[in-house]
């Protein structure tokens, strides 16, 4: 009899779930809950912000005028290429119909159930499901229709794999005076368009990639961008009213002082400061713990669960290439459902996760980076790859992604006009625009 798998989610992560679950029939039996009305997760673009027209918390944090800041050469599923024809750098519009494209091909849609909010996911034991899967529990999932949630309906699982995204639910610090500032405040998981900031003061706090990116595209109408972080002073050419400030210290009515001492004054602030993890759905006997640094444990190599191996969280890390790695996790995680992949001990499993967060530490990130890959995540990647014993993500996407790094370092306005294309397993070219 196949194990039967719940999906939580049908963005990028969760159709990569369902994709390879539903390739193997003979194993696998898999639904997916997707809460919207279609497939694409946080790339389905929406004017709407708050709630939806059921109530329901706004998931997307596209804006009108995101390119991704990586090529779609690297971004690829992959057994999946992007449409060779566009350019390397996409609109958001391009990426959701990519993901579209790969739901199609692959036959993925039969396998979702759309606006279906998942409620409730708890384990119970279950000596049938230690015999599909050598994993000692079941999984009663509940779910209700987006349009009528007081309609409840529980179905038991084998495992569950939970895709439900991490840039849905906006982090906002806690500064000194910010009630009192005496203009608008706004986090960037609300930004659509730059015209609704025309002639105003802005000042974005945060500078990752969605820091840099929307302060660019606020320059176009607002009078003055201040961009304010504590990172390393970007080094590339800003346009001439996007000005880099020090992070905030506190903020008094319409006094805002930076960490520097400097004062200023602005109409809007623009939150870019990312997400909390949240997953309300599981219930306490998931023992699931997110602390206030917004690390997530117990889980090994940040996917498995280490007490129910037969529970995976897809997509968890931060600063990545995220549909390659999406790729390589679904495959350890179905490795260990189908007994394949033997997992050590938990014991073992805990104590790895520990010495990954030391590591960290001693290097001098802070615990808020604990699932933060960046150069990390090559060779996590291929970790994952080799646990899974299937083939590793292409060196030549790896050397991309780093040139392209280096190029967004030199020139964050014009970097994503060039194009680019992958030769082979290690080498890649830019093309003549």
């Amino acid at each position: 009899m196949a194990i039967r798998v719940a999906v939580i989610g049908a963005g990028a992560a969760g159709l990569c779930a369902v994709r390879h679950l539903a390739s193997r029939p003979s194993t696998f039996s898999v639904t997916a809950f997707e809460q919207g009305e279609k497939v694409g997760g946080t790339w389905v673009y929406t004017e709407k912000t708050g709630t939806d027209a059921h109530g329901l918390p706004i998931h997307s944090s596209m804006y009108k005028n995101l390119k991704t800041n990586l090529p779609k050469e690297v971004m690829a599923f992959p057994d999946f290429p992007f449409d060779r024809n566009l350019p390397s750098f996409v609109k958001h519009s391009e990426v959701l119909e990519y993901l579209e494209q790969y739901a199609s091909h692959f036959n993925l849609l039969q396998h979702i159930k759309f606006q279906t909010q998942v409620v409730k996911v708890e384990p119970v034991a279950s000596e049938e499901s230690k015999t599909k899967t050598g994993l000692g529990e079941k999984w009663e999932v509940t779910t209700a229709p987006a349009t009528d949630r007081d309609c409840c309906v529980t179905e038991e699982y084998d495992a569950v794999i939970i895709c439900n995204g991490h840039y849905s639910v906006p982090l906002i610090p806690k500064l000194p005076g910010l009630d009192t500032f005496q203009g608008q405040i706004m986090h960037s998981h609300n930004y659509r368009h730059p015209e609704a900031f025309k002639d105003k003061t802005v000042l974005c706090l945060g500078a990752a990639s969605s820091g840099q990116d929307i302060s660019i595209d606020l320059s176009s109408t607002a009078k003055m961008v201040y961009l304010c972080h504590n990172r390393d002073p970007i080094q590339s050419p800003l346009p001439p009213n996007l000005q880099q400030k020090s992070g905030i210290r506190s903020i008094n009515g319409s006094t805002i002082t930076l960490l520097d001492g400097e004062e200023v004054t602005a109409d809007w602030i623009l939150f870019c400061t990312g997400y909390h993890f949240t997953f309300p759905f599981l219930d306490d006997k998931c023992h699931v713990h997110i602390d206030t640094d917004e690390r997530i444990t117990p889980l090994y190599k940040h996917l498995i669960h280490t007490e129910f191996p037969s529970m995976s969280f897809i997509g968890i890390c931060k600063t990545i290439c995220p549909f390659p790695q999406f790729h390589v996790q679904v495959l350890l995680a179905l490795g260990v459902l189908d007994g394949t992949v033997q997992l050590p001990s938990k014991e073992e499993m805990d104590a790895d996760t520990e010495a990954d967060l030391q590591k960290r530490l001693a290097e001098g990130l802070p615990r808020r980076y604990a699932h933060t890959m960046g150069n990390r995540q090559w060779a996590y990647n291929d970790e994952i790859a080799s646990l899974a014993g299937i083939p590793q993500i292409p060196r030549a996407v790896q050397n991309l992604y780093d040139a392209i790094h280096l190029n967004r370092v030199k020139d964050l306005v014009n970097y994503k006009k060039n194009n680019y294309m992958l030769l082979d397993e290690e080498n890649f070219v830019r093309l003549d625009n």
